[in-house]
């Protein structure tokens, strides 16, 4: 199995396992790819953006550029290896930028306005969400992300559903990105129920399969991302079950329950 995973089958929820080894008490969903859909986003052009918000000379923007797109392909790249977290604060500082100064402020304004339209919250993450409250199943987010708690709050709010959330935690706060077992262990404990009870969604399967069940969770894979080719890492794990929608979640963890 690679990064992309394991073959979608029909549509509809498909389950890898009809026995569930303990009640599930929670459900963490992964952000960009899952709670929001999928973009082919322009990763060189974000930092255009910045750059000339930022307002530096034609001259000098595609240097700019080019360094802060390879720091943050770094960033990534050890992400994926040795798992460590990243920071926005701290790339810009990396690559000799002030991330209180007023021009660097200037350009991360223009770089949020190029992700804006990119953020977008699913529109089946609120009937989904409340339904798991409904049913007494406690509501996470764990993500991989350079940008703070306050940027992702703010987008949950925008969107009408941070009142759903019960705990969320982000690796640009903690050491650890996924797939390390710390980093989900960390949720597990922030939404307050134990691994073996948590469920965690994700479109990724390297990050978001192989990831939580290496920490004990089960693992709902959403294949409706095309994850680049580079971005991609070999695998042996399969997926606890596949949701070929957000909604398709609910029917899992009803099966898994014992209410379907």
């Amino acid at each position: 199995m690679t990064g992309a995973g394991a073959g979608a089958g029909a549509p509809g929820a498909t389950d890898a396992s009809d026995a569930a080894p303990s009640p599930v008490g929670a459900v963490i969903f992964d952000w960009g790819g899952t709670l929001t859909p999928w973009h082919d986003v322009d990763l060189r052009q974000q930092w255009v953006e910045f750059s000339r918000g930022y307002g530096t000379l034609a001259c000098s923007l595609h240097e700019l550029t080019a360094r802060i797109l390879l720091a943050e392909d770094a960033l990534w790249q050890r992400a994926r290896t040795t798992h460590e977290s990243g920071r926005l604060a701290d790339l810009l500082t990396q690559v000799g930028l002030d991330p209180e100064d007023e021009a660097t402020l200037a350009g991360l304004a223009a770089y949020e306005t190029f992700w804006e339209p990119h953020t977008l919250t699913d529109p089946q993450v609120e009937p989904l969400w409340t339904g798991l409250r409904e049913r007494g199943i406690r509501v996470g987010v764990l993500s991989n992300t350079i940008w703070t708690r306050d940027y992702h709050r703010g987008v949950f709010e925008r969107d009408g559903v941070a009142h759903l959330i019960d705990a969320d935690v982000y690796s640009s706060e903690i050491p650890w990105a996924k797939p390390h077992p710390e980093a989900f262990l960390a949720a597990a404990r922030a939404v307050g129920v134990e691994p073996d009870r948590c469920v965690y969604v994700g479109d990724r399967s390297f990050e978001d399969v192989h990831g939580p069940q290496r920490a004990g969770m089960r693992a709902v894979w959403v294949p409706h991302s095309r994850i680049p080719v580079e971005q991609q890492v070999s695998h042996d794990a399969e997926p606890d079950a596949v949701a070929h929608e957000l909604l398709d979640v609910l029917t899992i963890v009803d099966r898994w329950c014992g209410r379907g």
